[in-house]
């Protein structure tokens, strides 16, 4: 299970009852949390969780709506007793930018890891899942995420028995470990079957429309994405500043052939999403107006 949560929806200022831009995600015991904007720490306690099990914060870029509650939350984890290192994402200048930061959190009890993206695509694994980066089009160098928990195919006991693999061994080629025994060798794929459907969210705010966002879209559970705007009047705005309108993210979400589309990141100026969605679920069905707190968990497919 992949539970998700938006914990901000507001774009350049926190608006009543709408903090700045944030999503969490939890699987197998780890929590990733990508952007931080001010007021993250209420919109988590207003939510029931907790960022002490805050494993990887990811940053999308480094404007102040996304980055601006840092120092409180790294703070916040100090005053936990924090112990186990924090691994921080985000683009070039990553360090410089936090390290200016934390002039006013400087001392902290663990330790901070930096992972500066450098290219247009990485693949950052963890444990039980991985992180795909991808760059994105806005006015400063700005990258998407997508958390992807892969699933291996089904464990065949029976096929097992039947080419008499020892007992012992099988949970280590469940694994995909390759065994030699003597003067037989046991591979994974003879007694697992096909890989499984997984689970995947996409996340990508701040951002023009682009291929790469589709591409790296394409089948997602759910794909977070922003809406600055749902005017139809705002299109030259949104292209003037490098965002996207309500329609242009639900044009993306059909092409990729998500399940799911949530829209987040809003203007300060847009005070309620839900009027504009009739006309953008006409365009994908499957469209919700995303909203403080918004939380889903994502099921394995049951076969």
């Amino acid at each position: 299970m992949l539970d998700v949560c938006l914990l901000g929806t507001s774009g350049m200022m926190p608006l009543p009852g709408r903090w700045l831009t944030a999503m969490m995600a939890r699987y197998n015991g780890k929590s990733i949390l990508i952007d931080c904007g001010e007021g993250t720490q209420i919109a988590m306690k207003e939510k029931g969780w907790s960022p002490n099990p805050i494993d990887v914060i990811c940053f999308t870029h480094y404007h102040a709506d996304h980055i601006s509650g840092l120092p409180g939350m790294l703070l916040t984890m100090g005053n936990a007793e924090r112990k186990e290192p924090l691994l921080l994402i985000g683009p070039k200048g990553l360090a410089r930018v936090v390290d200016s930061l934390r002039v006013i959190a400087p001392e902290l009890p663990f330790a901070i890891r930096y992972r500066e993206l450098k290219d247009a695509e990485e693949k950052i694994e963890m444990d039980g899942f991985y992180i795909q980066t991808f760059k994105v089009n806005h006015n400063i160098v700005c990258y998407g995420y997508s958390i992807i928990v892969e699933r291996k195919g089904r464990f065949d006991a029976a096929r097992a028995k039947e080419m008499g693999i020892p007992l012992s061994f099988w949970n280590r080629l469940q694994h995909g470990e390759t065994i030699t025994d003597g003067e037989r060798t046991y591979t994974p794929d003879m007694v697992m079957g096909p890989d499984r459907r997984g689970l995947k969210v996409t996340y990508c705010t701040d951002s023009r429309p682009t291929e790469s966002i589709v591409r790296h879209a394409d089948g997602a559970d759910l794909f977070i994405c922003e809406g600055m705007y749902g005017e139809m009047d705002k299109l030259d705005k949104a292209k003037a500043y490098k965002h996207m309108t309500f329609y242009e993210a639900a044009d993306m979400a059909r092409r990729a052939d998500v399940k799911e589309l949530w829209l987040t990141h809003y203007s300060p100026s847009l005070i309620r999403p839900e009027p504009y969605m009739a006309e953008v679920r006409k365009i994908f069905p499957a469209a919700k107006a995303g909203k403080d707190g918004k939380s889903v968990d994502l099921l394995f497919d049951e076969e």
